[in-house]
């Protein structure tokens, strides 16, 4: 292991979800960019949407900082490994700044030592804000406490002129900007979050953004707050098969759907599988008439099969191809949207029924509630692509929709409340559950190596 240089880094946290701390993260990450300086982003928690639009802005991987699903130390090597040593590391944090426990935004701030910005939204409140402040600071005793401050939604320079008063003289954190009421700079949002970066939500020039943080916030005091940080780098082989020592043959093809309908993918899944073997091909189930060529395998990732309900439903050959795949044993992986894809039918929330793949007997019936949400613990009960029965494996279950299976149907998972999940038929694997595989390597390990037992796919094995 190389130790590389010092890591200068902030986590912009909020003192509730909807204060403004993705707007404020977006703005700074785009401000500095302006400046030419490098930005390397970073999110707490297990949030797929988020890190598309902080690669939108910077042009970087952002990576997933989930001390739950991950642990400490892998969210230590991967934070030492992947930060940037010359420039800014930003970390957006997850709703407020101690919700969520071991998860939390002070969570992995403390296990990091990155100083925090705290957003605060000033639109329902003026003198009273210093008070919600001190509360925070009050309760957060680590080393260097809350490091700045920067107020989202301010009505005008007198409503900021209160703020700014009653800041100075009840608190100890620097107020370091004030932004603006801007409807302009809203991100739009809809049933699982935000709009993704891939679909420009704010527009692909981010200079009106950029303009609105240099003008209304001190980036020198931001960037000086950020080289407080005493993490150093460390160039590990965090993805490398360790278990099982690095792959001796060549690379096996998987193909994995990526397009609007198919977008939530950890990069550390795919790192690790190309670690254990595996070239990736990616493939869209909504533009692509046939499976790629050669492959051995295929990953469906979650994301809005729901919202693209229609046009999968209309590509027959791609149907066709993925069904006839999984008939003749290939191994597949599909989590949430993916699963939903292999079912018999999606309906939307409007009451619309449209066919899918298949694979599995069941309907998938979105509602508008949310239907589950929380962490998951996942133990194997029988063989399957990730695995033997005791592995155990980690991820995050977060859908609206519901699914009615109609035939017998064998599970793979059983989670730490009973529950049976991870649906199988043939050499498929379905689930509700986005699995995170960062310190569990063995699973992509095991998918790569069932991969290379089976013959490619070539167009003349549809039918």
């Amino acid at each position: 292991m190389k130790l590389a240089g010092n890591l200068p880094s902030i986590l912009v946290a909020g003192v509730s979800s909807n204060c403004g701390k993705t707007t404020v993260t977006l703005g700074l990450m785009a401000a500095f960019k302006s400046t030419g300086i490098c930005v390397q982003p970073f999110k707490c928690g297990p949030d797929f949407i988020d890190p598309t639009l902080h690669t939108m802005v910077t042009g970087n991987t952002s990576w997933n900082l989930d001390i739950r699903m991950c642990g400490p130390d892998y969210v230590k090597a991967l934070f030492t490994r992947e930060a940037a040593e010359n420039g800014i590391n930003i970390v957006e944090g997850v709703m407020g700044l101690f919700d969520g426990a071991e998860a939390s935004s002070a969570s992995v701030s403390e296990l990091l030592s990155i100083p925090v910005i705290l957003v605060v939204d000033a639109s329902a409140a003026a003198e009273s804000i210093a008070a919600v402040i001190k509360g925070f600071e009050s309760i957060y005793p680590r080393e260097g406490g809350i490091s700045g401050i920067i107020l989202n939604k301010v009505a005008s320079s007198r409503h900021l002129r209160l703020i700014k008063g009653a800041v100075e003289k009840h608190c100890s954190s620097r107020l370091m900007g004030a932004l603006p009421r801007n409807e302009k700079i809203k991100i739009p949002s809809r049933h699982l979050g935000l709009f993704m970066g891939e679909e420009a939500p704010l527009g692909r020039d981010f200079s009106e953004l950029a303009a609105l943080v240099r003008s209304h916030v001190d980036l020198e005091a931001v960037m000086a707050v950020s080289r407080k940080c005493r993490m150093r780098g460390a160039r590990t082989r965090l993805f490398a098969m360790t278990e099982e020592g690095e792959p001796k043959r060549g690379p096996v093809k998987i193909a994995v759907a990526k397009d609007r309908a198919f977008c939530f993918y950890y990069p550390d899944n795919l790192k690790v599988l190309e670690c254990a073997g595996a070239k990736l091909v990616p493939f869209s189930p909504l533009e692509d008439e046939r499976l790629p060529g050669g492959i051995s395998g295929i990953y469906l990732g979650g994301g809005y099969p729901e919202l693209f309900a229609q046009m999968l439903s209309q590509n027959r050959k791609m149907k066709e191809d993925i069904a006839s795949f999984s008939r003749q044993n290939g191994p597949l992986f599909a989590e949430c949207g993916g699963f939903m894809y292999l079912c018999r039918s999606i309906t939307t929330p409007e009451g619309k029924r449209f066919k899918m793949t298949g694979i599995f007997q069941a309907e998938a019936v979105m509602q508008r509630r949310l239907a589950s949400l929380g962490y998951r613990k996942v133990v194997l009960t029988r063989s399957c692509p990730l695995g033997q029965p005791g592995d155990e494996l980690l991820g995050h279950e977060f859908h609206y929709s519901r699914t009615h299976i109609s035939a017998p149907v064998e599970h793979a998972f059983c989670l730490e409340d009973g529950r049976k999940e991870g649906f199988m038929r043939n050499n498929t694997l379905a689930g509700y559950i986005h699995l995170h595989l960062g310190r569990t390597r063995k699973a992509a390990w095991s998918f790569v190596e069932m991969c290379r037992m089976t013959k490619p796919w070539s167009g003349q094995n549809a039918g």
